[in-house]
């Protein structure tokens, strides 16, 4: 397996992480809207690759923290951080999401979150830790992100289509209103699988949309390409 993902501004290792570099985490970075302002958190940052994309659309200026609980995963989060042109932007800590207490409060809040509901266990420690919700159940993920919100603040995330609904209904729960939702299909002829969700603190009109990845000949779509144009090689 390749040791990382050059991209057009920065270069993603992820050997040492259980996760690597995936469609999924690329489809959020690109996708969610950044505020103007304010403080930044990526949440189970893993290689690191969500809190570049974001100081890469940001151009540095906005303040970025990223945590994670696997030391693997900090350590070459913090080395793909440092190599990068906004070293300064970004502060990786390895650090569970359920007991953090920082000071300041986010504008913006993300994740890639595990999502393997009742899935056959991994067999690698780390990866399990990583792909399995039992380590992150998502009620509590919603309720300490909207601890760590500011008033007007967004909390985007990548799932499967399938569990949509169930995130919606904890969501509320937690104070969040949906203010837009994406879902994703590899192609025409095949099932919608990944959805991309932009929570609000605030009351929204929610914004509905689908994205198809690739084209009935195999090849990217138009708008994948478009999303992607600033970050992918190929594109």
């Amino acid at each position: 397996m390749a040791a990382g993902f050059q991209c057009k501004q920065f270069f993603i290792g992820h050997q040492h992480c259980a996760m690597k570099v995936g469609t999924d985490a690329f489809l959020l970075g690109a996708w969610v809207r950044i505020p103007a302002s304010g403080n930044l958190l990526d949440i189970g940052c893993g290689s690191g690759i969500l809190s570049l994309m974001l100081a890469q659309r940001s151009q540095g200026l906005q303040p970025i923290t990223a945590l994670d609980l696997d030391a693997g995963a900090v350590r070459q989060s913090r080395m793909n951080v440092a190599a990068s042109p906004w070293p300064s932007a970004i502060q990786v800590l390895e650090q569970d999401i359920l007991t953090y207490q920082p000071a300041e409060r986010y504008s913006l809040l993300l994740c890639n979150p595990p999502y393997f509901h009742q899935a056959v266990p991994a067999r690698d420690a780390a990866r399990q830790l990583a792909r399995h919700s039992d380590s992150l159940p998502w009620p509590q993920l919603l309720q300490q992100a909207a601890q760590l919100a500011s008033d007007d603040a967004d909390f985007a995330l990548v799932i499967p289509d399938s569990s949509v609904s169930l995130l919606l209904q904890a969501a509320t729960l937690a104070g969040w209103q949906l203010k837009r939702l994406c879902r994703v299909q590899p192609g025409p002829q095949k099932a919608v699988r990944r959805a991309l969700l932009q929570l609000s603190r605030q009351p929204a009109v929610p914004e509905y949309s689908q994205l198809c990845i690739q084209q009935s000949d195999d090849q990217y779509s138009g708008d994948y390409r478009q999303l992607l144009k600033d970050f992918y090689l190929k594109f």
